[in-house]
C-alpha cells in the first residue's frame, strides 16, 4: 500500500482544491440546481476513470447517481454518500471555503463534501496503482439524506440487494472513531383542535387547545428513557391566535429516537395512547408522522466487517476505534437489510450543520488511504 500512500501525498493539494470547488456550490437538500451541478462534476470525474454513471432523475430533489466500473459484474461492496447539505441557498457565498491552520471551513465541508472527494480519489489511486478492488464496488451518491432520504431510500434498498458489505461515508467522529450503531429516528405532529372563546368575556365557553397540548407535552417527555436509549422531544410548538382568546388550535412537533428495532412498536403504542387521552373536555387530538429510519444495531456481522477495517488501519498506521451515535444516516437502510454496515468512513470533521463546521485537512488523505485499503481487502472477500 506504499504506492497508494505516496500517490495520495502527491495529490493532497489537488484533493483540497476539489473540496473547495464542491463546498462553494450550494447544495442544500432543496437546492436541486446545486446538487445536480455537483452530480455532473462527479459524473465527469468518474467517467474519466472508465466508470459508468447512471443518473436517476428526480423532479423535486436533486438527481441521484449510481456508479460502477464498466467491467464490474455484480459488485458486492456498496459505498453510499450524499451530495446535499442542511444549508439554505446563498450560504456558500456568505461564508465560502477557507483554510485556517490544519482545518478547512465551509458549508458541508465535512458533511460531506470531503467524503465525495475521498471516494473519487480512493478509486483513482486503486486504479493508478494497479489494484483491482474498484471493479467490485458500486457507489450511490444521493441528494436527500439530510431530510431522511425520501426519494433515495428505495434506490439504496434496491441496489443493496445481494451486497455483502456496505460502507457509508459520513464523516468520522472528532476523535477519528467510525460509527457502528445509530439510533432510529422519527418525526411526529400532534394536532389539537379546541373551541375558541374570548378569555375575558366568556372563557367558560372555550376549550383550550394550548392547555391540552401542555398536558400532552409533559406526558410525551415522560417517555424519555436514557438507560434504554429512548428519547422523545417536543421541539416546536405553535397555537393560539391572540393573547385574549382561548386557543382553538395548537400543535407540537415531536422527535423520537430509539436504539433497538423492537422499541419501535412500543414507542408508537405509547404515542397513540397519550394522544388518545383527553385532558381538556371538548378538544380533539390527531397524531401524524412515522419512524423515518430504523436503528442501526451493532451485530456480529458488523464486528467482522469492523475487524477487516481495523486490519486495514493497522497496515497503514491508523488505530481504528468505533462508537455509537444518536444521529441518523443512510447506514440504517443497509443495516436493516442485514448487510454488514460501517459508517463514519469519511475524513475527520466536527460541528456539522453549524457555521463552525470544519474538516481536519490531514485526515483527507489519511481516510482516503483507509478507504482504498478497505475496498481492496473487501474485494478479495467475495
Amino acid at each position: 500500500m506504499r504506492a497508494l500512500k505516496d500517490l495520495l501525498n502527491v495529490k493532497q493539494k489537488e484533493m483540497l482544491q476539489f473540496v473547495e470547488q464542491l463546498v462553494n456550490i450550494d447544495s442544500g437538500s432543496y437546492t436541486k440546481k446545486g446538487i445536480d451541478e455537483i452530480g455532473l462534476i462527479l459524473k465527469a470525474k468518474f467517467e474519466s476513470l472508465d466508470f459508468i454513471v447512471d443518473i436517476v432523475e428526480q423532479k423535486d430533489y436533486g438527481n441521484q447517481l449510481v456508479i460502477q466500473h464498466r467491467e464490474a459484474v455484480e459488485p458486492h461492496i456498496l459505498v453510499v454518500a450524499h451530495m446535499d447539505t442542511v444549508f439554505p441557498e446563498g450560504t456558500a457565498q456568505q461564508r465560502p471555503f477557507k483554510v485556517k491552520g490544519n482545518r478547512a471551513f465551509g458549508p458541508g465541508v465535512a458533511d460531506m463534501k470531503a467524503s465525495l472527494v475521498a471516494i473519487f480519489y480512493a478509486i483513482y489511486c486503486l486504479k493508478q496503482t494497479g489494484q483491482t478492488g474498484y471493479k467490485h464496488v458500486q457507489i450511490i451518491l444521493n441528494s436527500d439524506e439530510e431530510i431522511g432520504s425520501p426519494s433515495s431510500s428505495s434506490l439504496i434498498t434496491e441496489k443493496a440487494a445481494k451486497k455483502k458489505y456496505a460502507l457509508v461515508l459520513e464523516p468520522a467522529r472528532t476523535d477519528g472513531s467510525l460509527v457502528t450503531a445509530r439510533r432510529g429516528c422519527g418525526q411526529f405532529k400532534v394536532d389539537i383542535v379546541g373551541v375558541a372563546a374570548h378569555s375575558g368575556i366568556e372563557p367558560e365557553k372555550g376549550r383550550s387547545a394550548v392547555e391540552e397540548l401542555a398536558h400532552k407535552i409533559i406526558a410525551l417527555h415522560q417517555l424519555n428513557d436514557r438507560r434504554s436509549g429512548i428519547s422523545v422531544n417536543v421541539g416546536i410548538i405553535e397555537g393560539g391566535s391572540a393573547v385574549n382568546a382561548i386557543a382553538s388550535h395548537a400543535a407540537g412537533f415531536v422527535d423520537v429516537r430509539i436504539s433497538e428495532k423492537r422499541q419501535e412498536a412500543i414507542i408508537l403504542k405509547q404515542l397513540k395512547k397519550i394522544c388518545a387521552k383527553t385532558y381538556i373536555s371538548g378538544t380533539k387530538t390527531t397524531l401524524t408522522g412515522k419512524m423515518d429510519r430504523s436503528p442501526m444495531e451493532k451485530t456480529e456481522k458488523t464486528n467482522m466487517l469492523l475487524e477487516t477495517i481495523r486490519q486495514a488501519g493497522k497496515e497503514i498506521g491508523i488505530d481504528i476505534t468505533d462508537t455509537a451515535t444518536g444521529g441518523g444516516s443512510d447506514a440504517s437502510i443497509t443495516a436493516e437489510l442485514g448487510i454488514p454496515t460501517v459508517d463514519g468512513l469519511g475524513p475527520i470533521g466536527g460541528k456539522a450543520h453549524s457555521e463552525e463546521e470544519y474538516l481536519e485537512i490531514p485526515s483527507l488523505t489519511e481516510r482516503t488511504l483507509l478507504l482504498a485499503t478497505v475496498l481492496e481487502k473487501l474485494s478479495k472477500m467475495n
